[in-house]
């Protein structure tokens, strides 16, 4: 690998790894020689991208698409540009698609090349002094271009204007604007990209001022009993993420009188994510008045626009962003948030300057963002696609397995556990994995109503609704009646029988409402029970009691809520040898057998396992994958609720 494009790599993460400058996919960077230049392909997200990233083009035939005639009708020329785009291509067989903004970077005469959408510089260049302060802020050492619309017909703007500048001042522009749009920053190394931003940065800086802090503002306490509602309300036959989020800057745009400065985009990008107007609606405290108003805005708007909305600012509530997935909605809360700082930058120059309505047109006719769109907000896959479940318990063992199985099937996943450490962990591993469904972590003591509550709300409002709980967590201490304590039974029947119950309550309450708004839609309760629910366990009588116990609660719970499409089932897994419960050296269950003589003539750990393994027709214990298939099978068919299903290799059969 060349050292420039080394550099290349270098400077792009450096810039897309900041939200000050790039947000999702946007932006774009180039490194050029005097035969090929390699730019940024749609798709790809400057914050990670590698050398595979870049499309490597021909100089000379971008050359000749600056002096071919096209076509005057715009939609026509823009499709025969990104046909000649294709046609450069030096690598056709990677398929990737080279940024639109090419020429642009092929016209910069310097080596490296990175452009950004810069909020701070967005503040100015949307603004209604965008051009005057621009000339007094930063003199005729940059270029500044008025808004025209992206593509053919704004690179020959900015073609026009650069020639101008190399033939007054001698010299090639290394900054320039674009009205709402952002800044093309070129330089021969890093460090001059550097010197160009810091420059830009600590100008502006100085207009600004300090930026107020953007704290994160507590949501209403009636939270969960809107959202949920809302995603059936915008889901369709696949499920939508929404998510529910409030700060000080946001508040300051859901008030009335600040919403005019917002109700319009700024830039192309705004369009891309969150469509060219958000909705606005009101909560005054009533959560039926509520939903039945935001009902019918969002079916006006969705009759309107065609295109449901992917915003919604409730005053007295906070802003609902919707998304097809949990990564679409993290770009929007981004993109929103981007918004109104940029509304507030405006304020330093004049107040804002949106887009115009032909303006907004172009971009949401324009084939290039369309496909921007599809690349950066579609689709996912797998068996339970943007399901949202929670799994108690996640954290490790049994829990951690079925985590793992529902990520890869593209499930929002809520490890809720009491290892803050483990779990959080384990949430940030599995996000670190480029996917657009996502894990979230939640510290819980299933034991306690209102940890539960609490964990609830959280799912709720940050991936919009609740479609399965699995009921995994659970403790077991073995010992006869000499060696159990009434403490510890006690402890074992709050954690493995009460917490079933406590959990199933405020889980169902969720799904009772989604079914309200969305009656054919199904969701399910499923309790990670035990073998040891359909058979005594000799010294282990607490344990199997719970579980015994947690049988005849799946049954009851059935029955009551079938009506609302809520399905209640067991899984009854055999042993899990290699988990943390059978394994641990300090207090897995061999130790515990092993010392409480419950397996006769057992001197070893491996005594005690050969012992277990011996007890299963299939020769092994159970694994995460054989529960997950099980899983499977209640979550994907509609008929069968109320049931124990063994997963136990053949150890139990049912009658």
């Amino acid at each position: 690998m060349e050292q420039g494009i080394k550099d290349l790599i270098e400077v792009s993460k450096f810039y897309g790894q900041q939200k000050d400058y790039v947000l999702a996919g946007g932006g774009n960077t180039s490194y050029k020689n005097d035969k090929y230049l390699w730019v940024k392909a749609s798709g790809f997200g400057l914050a990670t991208i590698d050398e595979a990233g870049f499309a490597k083009l021909d100089r000379s035939q971008l050359a000749e698409m600056n002096t071919k005639t096209y076509s005057e009708d715009s939609l026509q020329r823009e499709a025969e540009i990104v046909t000649d785009l294709m046609r450069s291509r030096v690598e056709p067989e990677k398929g990737q698609r080279p940024s639109v903004e090419t020429s642009f970077h092929n016209l910069m005469d310097f080596s490296l090349v990175v452009h950004t959408h810069s909020t701070k510089v967005n503040g100015l260049m949307c603004s209604q002094q965008a051009a005057e302060k621009t000339a007094e802020l930063f003199g005729d050492s940059v270029l500044y271009i008025p808004y025209e619309d992206p593509g053919y017909i704004l690179f020959k703007v900015v073609e026009q204007a650069v020639l101008n500048y190399r033939s007054e001042k001698g010299q090639e522009p290394a900054i320039i604007f674009l009205q709402n749009h952002g800044v093309f920053v070129g330089g021969n190394t890093i460090e001059e990209i550097h010197k160009n931003y810091n420059l830009i940065e600590e100008t502006l800086d100085a207009v600004y001022g300090g930026e107020p802090a953007n704290e994160a503002l507590e949501l209403a306490s009636e939270a969960d009993q809107i959202v949920p509602a809302i995603r059936m309300m915008v889901s369709g036959d696949e499920l939508k993420t929404v998510r529910l989020v409030n700060s000080s800057l946001l508040n300051k745009y859901l008030q009335q009188e600040n919403q005019q400065a917002i109700a319009s985009p700024f830039t192309p990008d705004g369009i891309v994510y969150a469509n060219s107007s958000f909705l606005h609606v009101d909560f005054a405290g009533n959560v039926e008045t509520f939903l039945t108003t935001v009902k019918e805005e969002i079916q006006k708007y969705t009759t309107e626009k065609a295109k449901a909305p992917k915003v919604i600012f409730a005053s007295g509530l906070g802003v609902l962003v919707i998304a097809d997935h949990a990564e679409g909605a993290e770009i929007l809360v981004d993109v929103v948030t981007d918004h109104c700082r940029i509304a507030q930058f405006a304020e330093s120059f004049g107040g804002q300057h949106p887009m115009t309505p032909a303006q907004i047109a172009f971009i949401e006719s324009w084939e290039v963002e369309q496909y921007r769109s599809k690349v950066s907000l579609g689709a996912t896959a797998g068996r339970a696609d943007r399901k949202v479940i929670v799994v108690t318990g996640g954290a490790q063992g049994f829990g951690a397995g079925i985590v793992e199985q529902l990520m890869e099937h593209g499930a929002n996943v809520v490890i809720a556990d009491l290892n803050a450490e483990k779990g959080q962990a384990f949430a940030n591993e599995l996000n670190d994995v480029k996917r657009k469904n996502k894990a979230l972590f939640v510290a819980v003591d299933v034991s306690k109503a209102e940890s539960v509550q609490n964990l609830i709300r959280e799912t709720v409002t940050y991936f919009g609704g609740l479609d399965t709980f699995i009921s995994n967590a659970g403790i077991l201490r073995a010992g006869g009646l000499d060696e159990m304590t009434p403490e510890t039974f006690e402890l074992m029947t709050k954690v493995n029988y009460s917490a079933y119950f406590i959990c199933s309550k405020y889980a169902s309450a969720v799904m009772k409402l989604q079914n309200r708004f969305k009656p054919d839609h199904f969701a399910d309760i499923i309790q990670i029970n035990s073998k040891s629910g359909l058979k005594g366990s000799n010294k282990n009588f607490a344990y199997a009691g719970g579980k015994f116990g947690g049988i005849g609660l799946t049954q009851s719970f059935a029955l009551e809520l079938m009506p609302f499409n809520i399905k209640v089932n067991s899984i009854c897994p055999g042993n899990f040898f290699d988990g943390p419960l059978w394994a641990d050296p300090e207090n897995g269950l061999f130790v515990q057998y092993l010392r409480a003589g419950k397996v006769p003539g057992a001197k070893t750990l491996e005594d005690v396992k050969q012992f277990y393994e011996a007890q299963v027709p299939a020769g092994r214990g159970c694994t995460p994958l054989d529960v997950m298939r099980a899983i499977f099978y209640v979550m994907e068919q509609e008929y069968e609720t109320g049931q124990a299903v063994p997963v136990t290799g053949g150890q139990n059969m049912l009658n």
